[in-house]
């Protein structure tokens, strides 16, 4: 059965062995987060295992608080926060609903059906408030205080203490649909926080619909756009706008709510590379095998996870923004201040004894490595029904996701793989990847030594290194300006006659299979290990 809520998944936790409680008292301010990346940099028998999930239970300035970290920092809570014995088993049922047999008769379109009913029971479920119980205790008004939750600040340099496992939902002005994406959230006082939807963010985009819709400046209307989707470096300076357009624009509010403390599979949700049509709380009724509830928010339209802990209502009011960070990333560096919109708070609601749910990211490997490759074994048949000569890809955590991802693909012409990177960088998120190395069908990309060994030998850099402009991630500080940068493929794969090599390609070194099968039966006996 599906995980309920935030509470059933701590108790499979507790169960299975996982559950580390800390009843020392330990301060949320930089404490909690050292005592989480150690955790999560633990090394057992040689092995990274990523340490306990940890729930502290004694918070320095918060009586009767707790915070849970660590929730998802192994391959194996990775899979029970799923329940799953294997993460490209989900992957194969994603290839089944996107890849269904074509029916040829009658009794085939009947077999179908069980699939379609399943596919129409994961669409969320909108339940009353009284049987909510994100709405057992309810703030408005003055009584709104973000410093009463026990939220963390993790890096000295930090601005300040920051939300890290939001769940943060808006919805699309035009077509209604609803988006939950995880955008990190700086605590200013008590009623604001930054929030800090990059520019190529779904959210970001809906905030940028509103202003078209909002200025009849269209100039001015550009302007603001490049400003609120998050940093400055580009734009003009708001003193620049017309201030009558300013007015207008500030007048327009969206509606933004928070989910912290969710269930396992909707927290997850929250970080996949969902397609454009298909919203999050669909994907956490697949994963969940079972409808997420929804309840109608207090003061925003919006509906929230109705299980979650906490809730958050506000509005960002359009054209206001303010600096945000720093902030210690995952990019194991600091991402410096800039500009973004601001999170006005109008209610909160919560759960009786509510659990605070938290994460660090920094230097890997850390809880967001493991979260990241079930994305990459969940997601890879999305990735294959756009680019089917792919066949395996790997997101090494040591390159933050975004900075490499290695290709394995199926070469059927000259210039396969270089159609191959145009074609990941055309693709969603896949559009930050700042190296893409692209090997043959044979290579292991999960075995680092190997895609070393090829790319290494295989290339003749000149000829086979290829440089593009484009969109990079915010958090690039490398990048030659904020957002926009360079990125290069490498084409590793063999060199055919048809892409001007003519030398001979020589085999690689691989042993007769009737030699490897007779030295394995007197393996043992001649006692070498």
């Amino acid at each position: 059965m599906a995980y309920t809520d935030l509470r059933e998944w701590i108790s499979t936790l507790d169960k299975a062995g996982e559950l580390k409680r800390i009843q020392q008292e330990v301060d949320p301010i930089l404490e909690m987060g050292e005592i989480a990346d150690r955790a999560s940099k633990l090394v057992r028998n040689g092995v990274q295992s990523g340490g306990p999930a940890l729930l502290f239970e004694n918070v320095k300035g918060h009586p009767g608080a707790r915070v849970l970290m660590n929730q998802f920092g192994s391959e194996k809570r990775m899979k029970l926060a799923l329940q799953t014995d294997s993460l490209d088993a989900i992957a194969d049922r994603i290839r089944t609903l996107i890849k269904p047999q074509t029916p040829t008769s009658f009794m085939d379109k009947l077999k179908m059906l069980p699939m379609l009913a399943e596919v129409g029971s994961f669409f969320p479920k909108l339940i009353s408030a009284k049987d909510a119980p994100c709405k057992q205790v309810i703030h408005k008004g003055e009584d709104v205080d973000l410093n009463q939750l026990p939220i963390l600040k993790t890096w000295p340099q930090d601005g300040g203490r920051f939300i890290t496992l939001p769940c943060v939902i808006t919805q699309d002005q035009k077509t209604g649909k609803r988006n939950v994406g995880m955008y990190r959230i700086q605590v200013y006082d008590g009623k604001t926080t930054g929030m800090h939807w990059q520019r190529q963010k779904v959210a970001a985009e809906q905030m940028r619909d509103r202003l078209r819709a909002a200025s009849t400046d269209k100039t001015a209307a550009v302007d603001l756009m490049a400003l609120t989707a998050g940093g400055t470096a580009q734009a003009a300076s708001l003193s620049s706008i017309h201030a009558t357009t300013l007015t207008r624009i500030r007048g327009d509010r969206m509606e933004v709510a928070v989910a912290i403390g969710t269930d396992p599979a909707t927290t997850f949700s929250a970080i996949v590379p969902a397609p454009p049509e298909v919203e999050e709380y669909l994907i956490s009724g697949f994963l969940r095998q079972k409808p997420l509830e929804l309840v109608r928010g207090e003061t925003v339209s919006l509906e929230v996870p109705a299980h979650a802990e906490y809730i958050l209502e506000g509005y960002v009011e359009l054209g206001e923004l303010r600096t945000e960070g720093p902030f210690g990333d995952h990019t194991g560096f600091y991402t410096m201040q800039d500009d973004y919109p601001v999170f006005h708070l109008t209610c909160i609601t919560h759960r009786k004894n509510p659990i605070y749910a938290a994460t660090i990211v920094g230097k890997p490997p850390m809880e967001d490595a493991w979260m990241g490759k079930a994305v990459e074994r969940i997601f890879l048949p999305l990735m294959q029904l756009t680019l089917p000569e792919i066949v395996d890809v790997n997101l090494p955590a040591a390159g933050v996701f975004h900075n490499l991802m290695i290709v394995s693909i199926r070469k059927s012409y000259a210039g396969h793989a270089r159609k191959v990177m145009s074609g990941i960088w055309a693709m969603g998120q896949a559009m930050f990847t700042k190296c893409i190395i692209v090997v043959d069908e044979d290579c292991d990309v999960q075995d680092l030594a190997e895609v070393t060994l090829r790319t290494a030998n295989n290339i003749d850099p000149e000829r086979d290194i290829q440089f593009t402009l484009g969109p990079v991630d915010s958090l690039d500080h490398a990048s030659r300006l904020p957002n926009y940068g360079s990125k290069m493929g490498i084409d590793a794969t063999r060199k055919w006659p048809a892409e001007g090599f003519t030398r001979p390609w020589p085999p690689m070194l691989t042993m007769d299979p009737a030699v490897k099968n007779k030295v394995d039966a007197m393996w043992q006996k001649l006692g070498i290990e």
